[in-house]
Protein backbone atom coordinates (compact mmCIF):
# COMPACT_ATOMS: atom_id res chain seq x y z
CA UNK A 1 0.00 0.00 0.00
CA UNK A 2 1.84 3.17 -1.67
CA UNK A 3 1.15 6.35 0.49
CA UNK A 4 -1.63 7.63 -1.96
CA UNK A 5 -3.25 4.50 -0.73
CA UNK A 6 -3.26 5.01 2.79
CA UNK A 7 -6.84 5.03 4.46
CA UNK A 8 -8.26 7.69 6.16
CA UNK A 9 -8.60 6.54 9.66
CA UNK A 10 -4.72 5.40 9.66
CA UNK A 11 -3.51 8.85 9.19
CA UNK A 12 -2.07 11.43 11.34
CA UNK A 13 -5.00 13.51 11.63
CA UNK A 14 -3.71 17.52 11.82
CA UNK A 15 -5.83 20.19 13.27
CA UNK A 16 -5.58 23.60 12.70
CA UNK A 17 -7.55 25.52 15.69
CA UNK A 18 -7.92 29.60 16.88
CA UNK A 19 -9.95 32.50 16.51
CA UNK A 20 -11.95 33.86 13.59
CA UNK A 21 -9.17 36.01 11.87
CA UNK A 22 -6.13 34.77 13.01
CA UNK A 23 -5.24 33.11 9.41
CA UNK A 24 -6.12 29.74 10.22
CA UNK A 25 -6.96 29.02 6.52
CA UNK A 26 -4.81 30.95 5.45
CA UNK A 27 -1.77 28.98 7.22
CA UNK A 28 -3.70 25.39 6.24
CA UNK A 29 -3.12 26.79 2.87
CA UNK A 30 0.47 27.70 3.22
CA UNK A 31 1.37 24.64 5.39
CA UNK A 32 -0.55 22.31 2.65
CA UNK A 33 0.50 24.42 -0.99
CA UNK A 34 -3.07 23.88 -1.43
CA UNK A 35 -5.95 26.02 -1.61
CA UNK A 36 -7.83 23.87 0.79
CA UNK A 37 -10.04 26.47 2.64
CA UNK A 38 -11.38 29.49 1.73
CA UNK A 39 -9.59 32.83 2.74
CA UNK A 40 -11.66 35.90 3.79
CA UNK A 41 -11.30 39.10 5.70
CA UNK A 42 -14.77 38.85 7.18
CA UNK A 43 -15.12 36.85 9.91
CA UNK A 44 -15.82 33.36 10.62
CA UNK A 45 -15.71 32.24 6.56
CA UNK A 46 -14.97 28.56 7.96
CA UNK A 47 -17.95 27.32 9.01
CA UNK A 48 -17.66 23.71 9.19
CA UNK A 49 -14.77 21.85 9.90
CA UNK A 50 -13.02 20.93 6.26
CA UNK A 51 -10.95 17.83 6.24
CA UNK A 52 -8.72 16.53 3.22
CA UNK A 53 -6.16 13.31 3.24
CA UNK A 54 -3.27 14.44 1.55
CA UNK A 55 0.51 13.51 1.26
CA UNK A 56 2.31 16.45 3.53
CA UNK A 57 6.46 16.22 3.59
CA UNK A 58 8.01 15.53 5.61
CA UNK A 59 5.26 13.79 7.34
CA UNK A 60 3.91 11.55 4.83
CA UNK A 61 0.04 10.86 4.82
CA UNK A 62 -2.09 13.09 6.78
CA UNK A 63 -5.45 14.60 7.22
CA UNK A 64 -6.00 18.08 7.33
CA UNK A 65 -8.62 19.97 9.45
CA UNK A 66 -9.57 23.51 9.33
CA UNK A 67 -11.96 24.36 11.99
CA UNK A 68 -14.35 26.96 12.67
CA UNK A 69 -13.48 29.93 14.70
CA UNK A 70 -13.32 28.84 18.44
CA UNK A 71 -14.91 32.76 18.86
CA UNK A 72 -17.57 32.57 16.94
CA UNK A 73 -21.08 34.45 18.26
CA UNK A 74 -24.63 33.61 18.52
CA UNK A 75 -26.72 30.37 18.29
CA UNK A 76 -24.68 29.15 14.71
CA UNK A 77 -21.51 30.24 16.47
CA UNK A 78 -22.33 27.51 19.18
CA UNK A 79 -22.75 25.24 16.82
CA UNK A 80 -19.63 25.69 14.93
CA UNK A 81 -18.04 25.89 18.34
CA UNK A 82 -19.26 22.38 19.48
CA UNK A 83 -18.05 20.92 15.92
CA UNK A 84 -14.72 22.41 16.90
CA UNK A 85 -14.35 20.29 19.75
CA UNK A 86 -15.92 17.46 18.34
CA UNK A 87 -12.75 17.56 16.30
CA UNK A 88 -10.25 17.60 19.11
CA UNK A 89 -11.42 13.80 19.82
CA UNK A 90 -9.57 12.72 16.54
CA UNK A 91 -7.00 15.31 16.09
CA UNK A 92 -3.28 13.40 16.61
CA UNK A 93 -1.49 16.90 16.95
CA UNK A 94 -2.95 20.32 17.14
CA UNK A 95 -1.75 23.46 15.75
CA UNK A 96 -3.11 26.77 17.58
CA UNK A 97 -3.29 29.70 14.86
CA UNK A 98 -2.62 33.14 16.71
CA UNK A 99 -2.80 36.44 15.61
CA UNK A 100 1.02 37.25 16.00
CA UNK A 101 0.18 40.99 16.13
CA UNK A 102 -1.98 40.78 19.48
CA UNK A 103 -0.86 37.49 21.14
CA UNK A 104 -2.28 35.22 23.46
CA UNK A 105 -5.59 35.94 24.65
CA UNK A 106 -7.54 33.84 27.17
CA UNK A 107 -9.90 31.97 24.03
CA UNK A 108 -6.34 30.85 23.41
CA UNK A 109 -5.09 30.03 26.61
CA UNK A 110 -8.64 27.69 26.91
CA UNK A 111 -7.81 25.52 24.02
CA UNK A 112 -4.35 24.75 24.95
CA UNK A 113 -5.89 23.64 28.08
CA UNK A 114 -7.98 21.68 26.36
CA UNK A 115 -4.90 20.23 24.30
CA UNK A 116 -2.98 19.34 27.16
CA UNK A 117 -6.05 18.02 29.11
CA UNK A 118 -6.44 15.68 26.28
CA UNK A 119 -2.88 14.85 26.42
CA UNK A 120 -2.67 16.23 22.49
CA UNK A 121 0.88 17.26 21.12
CA UNK A 122 0.46 20.85 20.09
CA UNK A 123 2.20 23.99 18.59
CA UNK A 124 1.28 27.60 18.73
CA UNK A 125 1.53 28.92 15.63
CA UNK A 126 1.66 33.02 16.06
CA UNK A 127 0.97 34.08 12.63
CA UNK A 128 1.21 37.72 10.70
CA UNK A 129 5.04 38.25 11.88
CA UNK A 130 5.33 39.79 9.18
CA UNK A 131 3.50 42.51 10.27
CA UNK A 132 5.74 42.87 13.53
CA UNK A 133 8.75 45.08 13.82
CA UNK A 134 10.16 42.50 16.15
CA UNK A 135 10.02 38.85 16.36
CA UNK A 136 9.43 37.94 20.01
CA UNK A 137 11.63 34.64 21.53
CA UNK A 138 10.10 31.19 21.08
CA UNK A 139 10.21 27.83 22.91
CA UNK A 140 10.14 24.74 21.56
CA UNK A 141 5.81 25.05 21.31
CA UNK A 142 5.87 27.74 19.02
CA UNK A 143 6.97 29.87 16.42
CA UNK A 144 6.13 33.11 14.62
CA UNK A 145 5.22 32.34 10.84
CA UNK A 146 3.68 34.54 7.94
CA UNK A 147 0.89 33.01 5.79
CA UNK A 148 1.41 36.21 3.46
CA UNK A 149 5.35 35.60 2.98
CA UNK A 150 5.59 31.84 4.04
CA UNK A 151 8.11 32.74 6.88
CA UNK A 152 8.71 29.81 8.45
CA UNK A 153 6.13 27.85 7.44
CA UNK A 154 8.94 25.23 6.36
CA UNK A 155 9.99 24.88 9.93
CA UNK A 156 6.01 24.86 10.78
CA UNK A 157 5.87 22.12 9.26
CA UNK A 158 9.36 20.32 11.01
CA UNK A 159 7.98 20.90 13.83
CA UNK A 160 5.00 19.10 12.94
CA UNK A 161 6.84 16.25 11.60
CA UNK A 162 8.67 15.66 14.59
CA UNK A 163 5.27 15.24 16.91
CA UNK A 164 4.13 13.18 14.12
CA UNK A 165 6.96 10.77 15.10
CA UNK A 166 4.79 10.09 18.63
CA UNK A 167 1.55 9.94 17.55
CA UNK A 168 1.54 6.85 14.92
CA UNK A 169 -0.25 3.71 15.71
CA UNK A 170 2.74 1.34 15.91
CA UNK A 171 0.24 -1.66 16.43
CA UNK A 172 0.00 -4.51 14.36
CA UNK A 173 -3.68 -5.98 13.24
CA UNK A 174 -2.53 -9.77 13.28
CA UNK A 175 1.22 -9.62 12.38
CA UNK A 176 2.22 -10.47 16.01
CA UNK A 177 -0.06 -13.39 16.46
CA UNK A 178 1.56 -15.30 13.26
CA UNK A 179 4.93 -16.34 12.29
CA UNK A 180 6.79 -16.36 8.78
CA UNK A 181 5.20 -18.88 6.79
CA UNK A 182 2.26 -19.38 8.63
CA UNK A 183 -1.28 -20.34 6.59
CA UNK A 184 -4.43 -18.17 7.94
CA UNK A 185 -7.73 -18.09 6.54
CA UNK A 186 -10.18 -15.05 6.31
CA UNK A 187 -14.09 -16.29 6.12
CA UNK A 188 -16.01 -13.42 4.72
CA UNK A 189 -19.29 -13.30 3.86
CA UNK A 190 -21.20 -12.44 0.74
CA UNK A 191 -24.67 -11.50 1.41
CA UNK A 192 -26.65 -8.28 0.54
CA UNK A 193 -24.80 -6.40 3.21
CA UNK A 194 -21.35 -6.60 1.10
CA UNK A 195 -20.26 -3.83 -0.86
CA UNK A 196 -20.43 -4.81 -4.55
CA UNK A 197 -17.27 -5.79 -6.48
CA UNK A 198 -14.65 -4.77 -3.15
CA UNK A 199 -13.76 -6.11 0.27
CA UNK A 200 -14.66 -4.21 3.21
CA UNK A 201 -11.41 -1.79 5.46
CA UNK A 202 -10.51 -4.59 7.88
CA UNK A 203 -10.78 -7.70 5.53
CA UNK A 204 -8.26 -5.49 3.27
CA UNK A 205 -6.51 -3.92 6.20
CA UNK A 206 -5.51 -7.92 7.22
CA UNK A 207 -4.69 -9.14 4.16
CA UNK A 208 -1.54 -6.33 4.22
CA UNK A 209 -0.93 -7.27 7.24
CA UNK A 210 -0.92 -11.13 6.93
CA UNK A 211 1.49 -10.58 4.02
CA UNK A 212 3.43 -8.39 5.31
CA UNK A 213 4.37 -10.85 8.23
CA UNK A 214 5.55 -13.39 5.49
CA UNK A 215 2.61 -15.52 5.79
CA UNK A 216 -0.11 -16.62 3.04
CA UNK A 217 -3.64 -15.94 3.21
CA UNK A 218 -6.92 -18.02 2.22
CA UNK A 219 -10.15 -16.31 1.48
CA UNK A 220 -13.47 -18.39 1.51
CA UNK A 221 -17.24 -17.78 2.71
CA UNK A 222 -18.60 -18.82 5.24
CA UNK A 223 -20.53 -21.42 3.24
CA UNK A 224 -17.29 -22.92 2.13
CA UNK A 225 -14.73 -23.25 4.78
CA UNK A 226 -15.30 -27.07 5.78
CA UNK A 227 -14.10 -27.60 2.09
CA UNK A 228 -11.47 -24.94 2.10
CA UNK A 229 -9.94 -26.44 5.19
CA UNK A 230 -9.98 -29.90 3.79
CA UNK A 231 -8.71 -28.58 0.29
CA UNK A 232 -5.32 -27.29 2.14
CA UNK A 233 -2.21 -29.59 2.39
CA UNK A 234 -1.46 -27.34 5.63
CA UNK A 235 -3.29 -27.06 8.92
CA UNK A 236 -4.13 -22.97 9.34
CA UNK A 237 -2.68 -21.11 12.45
CA UNK A 238 -5.43 -18.84 12.39
CA UNK A 239 -8.83 -18.55 11.18
CA UNK A 240 -10.36 -14.84 11.16
CA UNK A 241 -13.93 -14.36 10.55
CA UNK A 242 -16.52 -12.00 9.87
CA UNK A 243 -18.69 -11.31 13.25
CA UNK A 244 -21.98 -12.28 11.61
CA UNK A 245 -21.02 -15.74 10.86
CA UNK A 246 -19.34 -16.34 13.72
CA UNK A 247 -22.04 -18.88 15.59
CA UNK A 248 -21.30 -21.24 12.79
CA UNK A 249 -17.66 -20.77 11.70
CA UNK A 250 -16.95 -21.67 15.31
CA UNK A 251 -18.59 -25.10 14.58
CA UNK A 252 -16.74 -25.80 11.22
CA UNK A 253 -13.57 -24.46 12.58
CA UNK A 254 -11.56 -27.45 14.52
CA UNK A 255 -10.37 -27.44 17.74
CA UNK A 256 -7.05 -27.25 17.19
CA UNK A 257 -7.04 -24.11 14.89
CA UNK A 258 -7.32 -20.88 16.80
CA UNK A 259 -10.48 -18.81 15.75
CA UNK A 260 -11.23 -14.79 16.48
CA UNK A 261 -13.04 -12.46 14.31
CA UNK A 262 -11.65 -9.11 12.42
CA UNK A 263 -13.81 -7.11 14.94
CA UNK A 264 -11.61 -8.27 17.80
CA UNK A 265 -8.45 -7.44 16.16
CA UNK A 266 -9.52 -4.57 15.41
CA UNK A 267 -10.69 -3.87 19.26
CA UNK A 268 -7.11 -4.66 20.24
CA UNK A 269 -5.60 -2.69 17.43
CA UNK A 270 -7.63 0.64 17.73
CA UNK A 271 -8.99 0.56 21.03
CA UNK A 272 -8.73 -1.58 24.20
CA UNK A 273 -9.63 -4.49 24.18
CA UNK A 274 -9.70 -5.55 28.02
CA UNK A 275 -12.22 -3.06 28.60
CA UNK A 276 -14.60 -4.31 25.96
CA UNK A 277 -14.39 -7.91 26.93
CA UNK A 278 -15.36 -6.61 30.39
CA UNK A 279 -18.47 -4.76 28.94
CA UNK A 280 -19.70 -8.21 27.23
CA UNK A 281 -20.60 -9.05 30.59
CA UNK A 282 -23.47 -6.64 30.92
CA UNK A 283 -25.36 -8.38 27.61
CA UNK A 284 -26.77 -11.10 30.53
CA UNK A 285 -27.77 -7.99 32.96
CA UNK A 286 -29.90 -5.85 30.88
CA UNK A 287 -33.47 -5.44 32.20
CA UNK A 288 -36.65 -4.48 30.55
CA UNK A 289 -36.18 -0.63 29.69
CA UNK A 290 -32.62 -0.65 29.69
CA UNK A 291 -30.95 2.14 27.43
CA UNK A 292 -28.67 0.66 25.24
CA UNK A 293 -26.62 2.77 22.97
CA UNK A 294 -25.44 0.97 19.15
CA UNK A 295 -22.95 3.35 17.66
CA UNK A 296 -21.52 2.83 14.69
CA UNK A 297 -17.95 4.93 12.92
CA UNK A 298 -19.26 5.39 9.57
CA UNK A 299 -22.51 6.47 7.66
CA UNK A 300 -23.80 3.77 4.88
CA UNK A 301 -27.21 2.76 3.36
CA UNK A 302 -29.02 0.70 6.14
CA UNK A 303 -30.13 -2.62 4.35
CA UNK A 304 -33.08 -4.58 5.87
CA UNK A 305 -31.53 -6.73 7.59
CA UNK A 306 -28.83 -4.22 8.68
CA UNK A 307 -26.60 -5.40 11.29
CA UNK A 308 -26.70 -2.20 13.71
CA UNK A 309 -30.37 -1.44 13.49
CA UNK A 310 -31.91 -4.66 13.40
CA UNK A 311 -29.68 -8.13 13.86
CA UNK A 312 -28.00 -6.49 17.27
CA UNK A 313 -30.63 -5.27 18.65
CA UNK A 314 -32.87 -9.07 18.01
CA UNK A 315 -29.37 -10.82 19.05
CA UNK A 316 -29.65 -8.82 22.55
CA UNK A 317 -33.22 -9.25 23.35
CA UNK A 318 -33.05 -13.04 22.51
CA UNK A 319 -29.59 -13.06 24.69
CA UNK A 320 -30.61 -10.76 27.50
CA UNK A 321 -34.47 -12.37 27.63
CA UNK A 322 -35.40 -8.73 28.29
CA UNK A 323 -36.93 -5.43 26.31
CA UNK A 324 -34.36 -2.99 26.15
CA UNK A 325 -34.50 0.44 24.80
CA UNK A 326 -32.46 1.17 21.95
CA UNK A 327 -30.76 4.45 20.33
CA UNK A 328 -28.45 4.54 17.46
CA UNK A 329 -25.48 6.80 16.24
CA UNK A 330 -23.11 6.85 13.33
CA UNK A 331 -20.22 8.47 11.85
CA UNK A 332 -18.84 11.48 13.99
CA UNK A 333 -22.38 11.28 16.23
CA UNK A 334 -21.58 10.18 19.38
CA UNK A 335 -23.36 11.56 22.50
CA UNK A 336 -21.76 13.53 25.52
CA UNK A 337 -24.06 12.40 27.93
CA UNK A 338 -23.60 8.58 28.54
CA UNK A 339 -24.86 8.30 31.92
CA UNK A 340 -28.42 7.08 30.90
CA UNK A 341 -27.36 4.27 29.03
CA UNK A 342 -26.93 0.98 30.44
CA UNK A 343 -24.57 -0.54 27.37
CA UNK A 344 -22.66 1.05 24.87
CA UNK A 345 -22.48 -1.84 21.86
CA UNK A 346 -20.30 -0.54 19.28
CA UNK A 347 -18.90 -1.38 15.49
CA UNK A 348 -15.32 -2.52 14.91
CA UNK A 349 -14.28 0.82 14.64
CA UNK A 350 -12.79 1.01 11.28
CA UNK A 351 -13.54 3.84 9.74
CA UNK A 352 -12.80 5.91 13.32
CA UNK A 353 -8.51 6.73 13.73
CA UNK A 354 -7.15 5.31 16.83
CA UNK A 355 -7.48 8.42 18.82
CA UNK A 356 -11.47 8.77 18.68
CA UNK A 357 -11.85 5.01 19.09
CA UNK A 358 -10.21 5.48 22.22
CA UNK A 359 -12.19 8.62 23.63
CA UNK A 360 -15.23 6.74 23.24
CA UNK A 361 -13.95 4.08 25.03
CA UNK A 362 -12.55 6.53 27.56
CA UNK A 363 -16.11 8.72 27.85
CA UNK A 364 -17.92 5.35 28.49
CA UNK A 365 -15.48 4.37 31.64
CA UNK A 366 -15.86 7.96 32.69
CA UNK A 367 -19.50 7.69 32.72
CA UNK A 368 -19.42 4.17 34.42
CA UNK A 369 -21.31 2.44 31.43
CA UNK A 370 -20.26 -0.83 30.07
CA UNK A 371 -18.93 -0.80 26.35
CA UNK A 372 -18.45 -3.89 24.42
CA UNK A 373 -18.12 -3.80 20.43
CA UNK A 374 -19.44 -6.34 17.85
CA UNK A 375 -17.23 -9.08 17.72
CA UNK A 376 -17.35 -9.41 21.13
CA UNK A 377 -20.67 -9.00 21.57
CA UNK A 378 -21.92 -11.45 19.45
CA UNK A 379 -19.10 -13.82 20.57
CA UNK A 380 -20.44 -13.87 23.86
CA UNK A 381 -23.85 -14.27 22.91
CA UNK A 382 -22.97 -17.58 20.88
CA UNK A 383 -21.46 -18.43 24.06
CA UNK A 384 -18.07 -18.68 22.22
CA UNK A 385 -16.22 -15.71 23.65
CA UNK A 386 -13.65 -17.71 25.70
CA UNK A 387 -12.45 -19.66 22.34
CA UNK A 388 -12.39 -16.54 20.28
CA UNK A 389 -9.82 -14.73 22.86
CA UNK A 390 -7.35 -17.56 22.11
CA UNK A 391 -4.96 -15.78 20.44
CA UNK A 392 -4.56 -13.51 23.60
CA UNK A 393 -3.81 -15.57 26.58
CA UNK A 394 -3.92 -12.43 28.71
CA UNK A 395 -7.23 -11.21 28.12
CA UNK A 396 -8.91 -14.63 28.36
CA UNK A 397 -7.86 -13.78 32.81
CA UNK A 398 -9.96 -11.34 32.55
CA UNK A 399 -13.23 -13.97 32.25
CA UNK A 400 -11.90 -16.01 35.06
CA UNK A 401 -12.70 -13.19 36.94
Amino acid sequence: MGLNDTVTAERVHIGFFGKRNAGKSSVVNAVTGQELAVVSSVKGTTTDPVKKAMELLPIGPVVIIDTPGIDDEGTLGEMRVKKTKQVLAKTDIAVLVVDGTKGLDETDNELIKLFEERKIPYIVAFNKSDLLDKIPDTDEKSIYISAITNANINELKEKIGQLSKGVENKKQIVADLIEDGDLVVLVIPIDESAPKGRLILPQQQTIRDILDANCAVVCCQDTELTATLKALAVKPKLVITDSQAFGRISKDTPDDIMLTSFSILFARYKGDLEALVSGAAQLGKLTDGDKVLISEGCTHHRQCNDIGTVKMPGWIKNYSKAEPEFHFTSGGDFPDDLSEFKLIVHCGGCMLNEKEMQRRIAAAQAASVPIVNYGIAIAQMHSILRRSLEPFPEILEILDK
